[in-house]
């Protein structure tokens, strides 16, 4: 259409971008999503070639691009994520990944019919699923803990060391073929030893720099980017390949630097590493040769893909979790989902290039075959997984499960009210500070934003089926129903009401749906709970009906959820009416005066009309415990019947 450079890298830039927010949209993975847009603007219609128009540059781009991609990788490989199962993990990631590497390098030759040396070198690369594939992959199938747990840090730890096995064998046939001696062979382990070293040093003056405050804000992620390619290309110009382990060995250090300000560094992940990874896999989908794409049928091919999926994967994971505690239904879980993803497809072609400038021509074949097991894995496994998982009983969608979203006292009180429930809670703020109270209550909770893209990497969401964004800032909270509503669905993301300080109707974001009958502002929870206001837990019994509470409950009091008898939760809106049967509990915000009334009605019901002194009703509310909590002896009041209450703080 428009013959120029500048048109076709805006066209990848767009589609890479769109592609992500339809993949976002509509639950889809992203991966191939870019893959069909690249195809229809490249081979299908012609429209754009990167790698004809870009010429020279091409090549050094997508380099550039595995440098950072296996950097982004690498600096999420903090050891302490890990603890808890690491011997499966740990088992994977060697004793799995070696067993992957030698099946996968069989399957190339003799079913795809690679020659030995490019077999051994493509099969470590293929060890790699990725985490940028892995991670919606587990949201959308809502896995229970150690599954999803165990499939993400085996994506995060593999990924980046896929590529450099790949270079080590690359080094080593070249070895057995004579065509490098083993003082060369030797110079390589020692340049890669150099690598390892030059990246923990760089590391460390990046980090030490950010942490004396050395490098202002706005200039930490440019530097990154920049210290993070010089790295890479240092290394790779005393010898070639080694700036992969450069990089890796610089994330892993910096990952486990325990660097304050690491949360700053990974906007550099999400402002550059997204936009890279979007932009060069259309790049490389849409720079394929029609030829490629009638070949990924080649019968082979298939077969070979086949045996990848249904042989290699299994196989691999069922001998090495062998004395592992795993059981045989996440055996078959996580032996079938193994998603190929942009590092496996970005470093292919790089290794194409140089396998065929060493005059091994059947690397011709590897884009396809690359294109073929990336597209056929994140198909079937992205449609698949949870299906699967939930017939071998390995998903977490029956639990009420809450993530609270901005750290105040009322979130830590009505957080411990649901821990009390049985059911899974988080609290999740950008302060340390305003999760105080959720520490000394000793509930779960996480410091960052939970809009930022590496929050996957940290916490695993999977237990949460709702959602309740409750800071004290509107927009913010509707930001983050809008984010997660492809994930959790608009019925389970909830968020306060917004302050009457704020000109609502500036707001047009669609959030979640508003907390609580009636509707209130987290300040003005915040208000009631300094003044003394409790949750109170009303059971709802046969004789003491849903109606008879309603009626006789304090008008001031905030309706706050229910909690079914089978345990499950159901928050109150102010446009829905939510009906209670006999078993369930109702959970409100209710005034002291109007609690200290009813004990004392309690009270006198069970001495006569003796007068209760007001000293001694504050008695019964003294907070004695480090949880807070506080009960109201005997049963409710009756009316029709009775009711047991409870008051949590």
């Amino acid at each position: 259409m428009f013959d120029s450079l500048l048109f076709d890298l805006m066209l990848v830039i767009l589609i890479g971008m769109l592609s992500q927010w339809v993949a976002w949209k509509y639950r889809m993975p992203a991966i191939v999503v870019m893959a069909l847009a690249g195809l229809l603007v490249g081979p299908v219609f012609g429209l754009i070639n990167p790698q004809e128009s870009m010429g020279e540059l091409f090549g050094p781009i997508i380099t550039f691009a595995v440098a950072i991609i296996l950097f982004e990788g690498s600096l999420n490989l903090d050891i302490r994520e890990i603890k808890g199962f690491s011997k499966p993990v740990g088992r994977i990631v060697t004793i799995g990944a070696f067993i992957a590497w030698i099946a996968g390098s069989l399957a190339a030759h003799y079913l795809a019919g690679l020659s030995w040396e490019v077999a051994f070198i493509i099969g470590g690369l293929f060890i790699v699923t990725g985490p940028t594939v892995i991670l919606p992959l587990l949201r959308q199938a809502r896995l229970k803990p150690r599954p999803a747990a165990i499939l993400k840090w085996e994506g995060i730890v593999v990924d980046p060391f896929g590529a450099l096995l790949a270079v080590f064998a690359f080094e080593f046939i070249k070895f057995i073929n004579a065509e490098v001696t083993l003082k060369s062979l030797l110079l390589f382990f020692a340049a890669s030893a150099f690598a390892v070293i030059l990246g923990w040093f760089a590391a460390v003056i990046i980090g030490n720099a950010f942490e004396r405050g050395s490098i202002p804000e706005f200039l930490k992620a440019p530097i990154l980017f920049v210290v993070v390619l010089f790295t890479f290309v240092f290394a790779d110009e005393i010898m070639h390949e080694t700036g992969l382990l450069a990089v890796t060995a610089m994330g892993m250090k910096m990952a486990n630097m325990r660097l304050t300000t690491l949360n700053d560094v990974r906007h550099f992940k999400e402002n550059i590493s997204v936009l890279l990874i979007s932009g060069i896999f259309v790049m490389l989908t849409a720079s394929l040769d029609p030829k490629i794409l009638i070949e990924i049928f080649n019968p082979a091919i298939m077969l070979y893909v086949a045996a990848m999926l249904f042989v290699v994967r299994p196989l691999s994971i069922w001998i090495s979790t062998i004395g592992t505690d795993l059981n045989v239904r996440e055996k078959l879980l996580i032996g079938w989902i193994a998603p190929r993803g942009i590092v496996a497809l970005t470093v292919s072609g790089y290794f194409a290039g140089i396998l065929l400038e060493n005059g091994y021509e059947d690397a011709e074949l590897l884009t396809a075959l690359t294109f073929a097991l990336v597209l056929s894995t994140v198909v079937l496994h992205g449609f698949s997984i949870g299906f699967i998982a939930k017939k071998l009983n390995l998903t977490t969608t029956d639990e009420s499960g809450v993530a609270i979203i901005g750290g105040t006292r009322f979130a830590a009180e009505l957080a411990q009210s649901i821990k009390d429930t049985g059911n899974e809670v988080l609290l999740v703020d950008q302060s340390w500070a305003a999760l105080a109270d959720a520490r000394r209550r000793g509930l779960d909770s996480y410091v960052g934003d939970i809009l930022s893209e590496q929050i996957e990497y940290h916490i695993d969401l999977t237990p949460y089926r709702y959602m309740l964004a409750m800071t004290k800032m509107d927009l913010y909270n509707a930001h983050v129903c809008a984010d997660f509503a492809p994930d959790l669905g608009r019925d389970h993301l909830f968020q306060t009401a917004f302050h009457v300080g704020n000109d609502v109707e500036a707001f047009t974001i669609l959030g979640g749906q508003t907390l609580f009958s009636p509707s209130i502002s987290i300040y003005s929870l915040e208000e009631r709970v300094h003044a003394g206001h409790v949750i109170r837990k009303t059971l709802i019994t046969k004789q003491y009906s849903y109606t008879q509470y309603l009626r006789e409950r304090d008008d001031k009091s905030i309706l706050l959820y229910i909690l079914r008898s089978d345990g499950a939760i159901e928050f109150f809106t102010p446009n829905v009416e939510l009906q209670a049967s006999a078993g369930d509990a109702i959970i409100a915000l209710t005034s002291p005066a109007k609690t200290i009334e009813r004990v004392k009605e309690r009270l006198e019901g069970e001495n006569g009309d003796t007068a209760i002194p007001y000293e001694k009703l504050e008695e019964l509310f003294t907070d004695d415990s480090t949880s807070g909590k506080r009960d109201i002896p005997g049963e409710a009041p009756k009316s029709n019947g009775d009711s047991k209450t409870t008051i949590s703080e």
